[in-house]
């Protein structure tokens, strides 16, 4: 059984690990999840002109997330056949590896109409083995997802060298699963990936589950023009140079270090509401999924950059 949640102390001391989430409003590049209160499906068109102020807190990774992280997970695979079920009960027994985000407690009397939110899950990061959880059906699943969005997408060579990554026993692979709503400012990524590698470079010493990893395996939710890609398309493997645009903004750091790395379209996939519909200065954006696989001892020279560019 999984422990109770901690509150864990986030980068350099006297450093606040919780921010504003109205430092985020221009973080809209997600198809994202109920985040803004389902406010992204709505029909009406009047700017909601209102500015909220929440503190964010990490945790540890408890049984009591369970659902939060399902859902965190379902808008990254969306409908891709992975079993999100059994991916996240592995996450929840590993606990010693990964945070969620929450709100904030907040100590007032008036507050009978939000007890039920009081546990929403707003983001979470963990790291799944690849080659150590080999055989488990999830982990079997999003294999296979990402080689055969190799085949469509890529090369034969690139398809070879990523099957090569992941089935080498030797150099270990690890899925970074990094996810929040889209109203969570992506300052708060900083502290959670610094401690993610905290807990990793623990967990080799100690022979825990999910130690030493070679490589670093992310699928990060990302946009392009869809009037631009279609145009340049013309039905070879070879992909056209897209300007890509990253959910998670601290992403492309890690695409800018990937060996290996390439995208895959999952329009055919998102809800309108969640997808579709989102753009950026009224430009219709194609929803993708990027593939990057980054060595590991590239990860320090990552997080020096995030710190330049998410630090307050």
């Amino acid at each position: 059984m999984a422990t109770p949640a901690k509150r864990r102390a986030r980068g350099p001391a006297g450093e606040q690990s919780s921010h504003s989430a109205s430092d985020s409003a221009s973080d809209s590049g997600s198809e994202g999840s109920g985040a803004s209160r389902g406010s992204e499906c709505s029909d009406s068109d009047e700017p909601i002109d209102e500015e909220v102020n929440i503190e964010f807190e990490a945790h540890s990774i408890s049984d009591n997330d369970y659902n939060g992280i399902k859902k965190l997970l379902h808008q990254l695979f969306l409908k891709a056949p992975v079993n999100t079920a059994e991916l996240t009960d592995i996450l929840i027994q590993q606990n010693h590896i990964g945070s969620i985000i929450k709100q904030a407690e907040v100590q007032e009397d008036n507050s009978d109409d939000d007890d039920e939110d009081d546990d929403e899950v707003f983001g979470f990061i963990s790291c799944l083995n690849l080659t150590e959880r080999k055989g488990t059906q999830c982990t079997e699943q999003i294999k296979e997802l990402l080689l055969s969005r190799c085949e469509e997408s890529c090369d034969q060579c690139v398809v070879e060298q990523l099957s090569k990554l992941l089935n080498d026993s030797t150099k270990p692979v690890g899925l970074i699963l990094s996810e929040r709503f889209i109203n969570v400012p992506p300052q708060i990524a900083l502290p959670m990936h610094q401690q993610l590698q905290k807990e990793l470079t623990e967990a080799h010493r100690t022979n825990k589950p999910c130690g030493k990893c070679h490589y670093y395996l992310l699928i990060s939710k990302t946009f392009t023009e869809a009037t631009k890609s279609n145009s340049k398309r013309k039905g070879g493997k070879n992909q056209p140079k897209e300007e890509l645009m990253f959910a998670n903004a601290e992403e492309e750091f890690f695409h800018e270090k990937a060996l290996l790395k390439f995208n895959y379209s999952v329009q055919e996939e998102s809800d309108t509401c969640l997808g579709g519909r989102w753009s950026f200065d009224d430009v219709p954006m194609k929803p993708l999924r990027t593939v990057m696989i980054v060595p590991a001892d590239g990860i320090n020279g990552i997080m020096d950059k995030l710190k330049d560019y998410l630090s307050l």
